[in-house]
């Protein structure tokens, strides 16, 4: 019986993914802060767009808990799309070109088709994700809608929401697997590569799948730095957000040959 990755290569043409140790993440990381160091006028400017329309999105869903713990995991959803800049100053790093902020937009625009689709998937994820977190918060939470102040004590921690719960970290956690599964190397090979949407996203599929302790490492990485950024008021995201976005161009360089 053919693997499944034999399938793929038939009617994909994957590239040939390598194998990595569990600690792996961890020269990401130093590659990407030099990466951060080397580059700062470019880099700082978008971490400081995204930290502001982060805080602006979670200040709008406040009354809405429903709604700002659906942004609060859109945030992770669009992260790989989002650090589209970090990965054109890592690609021009590499190649030895200085860039600056103003270069890496204009860098962009080479990829507008391969992003502006891959944006319409996310999208398109995000809002089912937004439909799904309001139809739980329906089903399962009885009374007004709870305030954010007391949600995660009377809703998480309280005990009498265990359904609500389960269910709620269950479909989530699901989902936001399955995207990271997809994005992990996608938009950065977008970039780097000529190929379509469908074949970066199956080769960060396997790439997830040929090293998934490396992988898990990584997206814990991601959620916990993640969430230092929120648990400092976004401020923390100025510089936690360019961090991660040129570690995973370096993530992809090291796993797709």
């Amino acid at each position: 019986m053919d693997h499944p990755f034999n399938t793929l290569d038939r009617h994909f043409q994957l590239p040939h993914i390598r194998h990595v140790g569990v600690n792996r993440p961890l020269l990401w990381l130093s590659r990407g802060w030099s990466d951060l160091r080397e580059n700062l006028g470019a880099s700082l400017p978008y971490g400081l767009l995204f930290a502001i329309a982060g805080y602006l999105l979670l200040s709008y869903a406040t009354a809405l808990p429903y709604l700002f713990t659906a942004a609060i995991s859109g945030f992770f959803l669009i992260g790989p799309l989002a650090a589209a800049g970090f990965y054109e100053i890592s690609r021009c790093h590499e190649q030895g070109q200085s860039v600056s902020f103003a270069q890496s937009l204009r860098g962009l625009r080479q990829h507008t088709d391969h992003l502006l689709y891959y944006g319409v998937f996310l999208a398109i994820v995000l809002l089912g994700w937004e439909r799904l977190s309001a139809i739980l918060f329906a089903l399962f939470y009885q009374g007004g809608s709870p305030e954010l102040s007391n949600f995660f004590r009377d809703v998480f921690l309280s005990g009498d929401y265990v359904q609500f719960v389960v269910a709620y970290l269950v479909i989530g956690g699901a989902l936001a697997t399955l995207v990271f599964a997809l994005s992990a190397v996608s938009v950065p090979m977008l970039m780097d590569r000529d190929v379509d949407m469908v074949t970066a996203m199956m080769t960060s599929l396997r790439a997830v799948a040929t090293n998934l302790s490396a992988m898990a490492v990584w997206a814990a990485v991601i959620v916990i730095l993640i969430a230092v950024g929120f648990a400092t008021m976004m401020v923390g995201l100025v510089i936690l957000l360019p961090l991660l976005g040129h570690a995973s161009w370096h993530a992809y360089k090291d796993l797709v040959e």
